[in-house]
């Protein structure tokens, strides 16, 4: 349960404050609108000639003009000289222009998240809600063209909400898996992890005994992994899967400092309820596919509790199809492309009858986390 972890904060710092975890590292936290998750934890690292920014926030005006309180009264008068962003969402990269251009210092990413994130955020990126490659994807998900529709009316308000890619910087300094990066006198290790996006940075001090885990480690929610129509065959849980089989090796003293909800201590006992938590969702997959085949739309109900909203549904149906894929990959479900233009799937491992255990899985989720 996630009660085996320990929280040594009670509670978040209030918007344009900064609380000292550690010496250097400062906390502080950036609101992410309405809904269940309202915030981001963003991070400050403190050198000698000024500061390291850790995640940005949304590309909304509150967020920057929260950003210029920390400014003025929560950097001692010095600039930030380098933004650190550990992937290429909305939240994470929102501000990343406004603060390199405000003080002229470089942005520090992965080569993936870098240029997925320029390339969303270009004129004519990615818009498969109007194109065959949707349509596509989502009919052979069980879905109605109609759904297509209303995923596109509700992109369009995410957009006007600051949900949207924001513009990028136009270079980046590019961080690599086992890079380290000095900053204050001391060591932190890029560790890279995969699946919640390409090449997501985390960041790793010994001497401190802290890791800066972005959206790869959370306490209390399971970040979102998804296949979508621009990769359609993608098997994003087979990377997020081994990213936390890696990730395991974290020692087991690491103040984990997440991007949302609180730090924490339980790096290893977190590893292993997410890595069970997605094991059991797709032994329920197999069992419901072993009874008869089924499309990844019809399986929405064994992981997700309760009717869906259309960005819900496109976020739950992406979870469905990356657990799908990784059952395919390990050779235990059968896809096959039906008259109705939907896949299908089957179970077809001859040892499900031994691992089965229908009556004690997990409760479906109530819907899936927007993160």
């Amino acid at each position: 349960a996630v009660t085996d972890l320990q929280y040594p904060h009670e509670a978040h710092p209030a918007p344009g404050t900064t609380i000292e975890l550690a010496p250097g590292v400062r906390w502080l936290t950036m609101p992410m609108g309405g809904g269940s998750l309202n915030h981001i934890n963003l991070y400050l690292l403190e050198d000698e000639e000024g500061w390291w920014v850790v995640d940005t926030g949304l590309s909304i005006d509150e967020t920057r003009d929260y950003w210029h309180q920390i400014f003025e009264r929560e950097l001692g008068g010095r600039p930030v000289i380098g933004v650190i962003c550990t992937h290429m969402h909305p939240d994470h990269i929102g501000q990343a222009l406004m603060i390199t251009e405000h003080f002229q210092c470089p942005l520090y990413m992965t080569r993936a998240e870098y240029y997925q994130a320029r390339a969303f955020s270009a004129p004519g990126g990615p818009s498969y809600q109007s194109s065959w490659h949707g349509q596509q994807f989502y009919q052979r998900a069980g879905m109605p063209l109609e759904y297509l529709e209303s995923l596109k009316r509700t992109w369009e308000e995410r957009s006007s909400a600051g949900m949207s890619m924001p513009e990028m910087p136009a270079g980046y300094m590019r961080l690599q898996d086992g890079n380290i990066l000095t900053i204050g006198g001391r060591d932190w290790r890029v560790v890279v992890g995969s699946g919640h996006s390409p090449e997501h940075a985390c960041l790793y001090c010994s001497s401190l005994k802290i890791m800066l885990s972005g959206d790869q480690i959370l306490p209390v929610i399971t970040s979102n992994v998804s296949v979508h129509p621009t990769e359609p065959y993608a098997t994003p849980l087979k990377d997020w899967m081994d990213s936390h089989d890696k990730l395991l090796s974290t020692p087991p003293d690491t103040l984990v400092l997440p991007a949302h909800n609180l730090p924490f201590y339980g790096v290893r006992e977190r590893l292993r309820q997410l890595i069970g938590h997605h094991e059991d969702r797709m032994l329920a997959i197999e069992e419901h596919c072993a009874e008869r085949p089924a499309t990844a739309r019809e399986l929405l109900p064994v992981l997700f509790a309760r009717e869906l909203d259309p960005r819900q549904m496109m976020m739950a149906l992406g979870e469905a199809i990356a657990h799908l894929h990784l059952l395919l990959h390990r050779n235990r479900l059968e896809r096959t492309l039906t008259e109705d233009g939907c896949y299908h799937y089957t179970s077809i491992d001859p040892d499900l009858s031994r691992r089965s255990h229908p009556d004690s899985h997990d409760a479906p989720s109530d819907g899936p986390v927007l993160v």
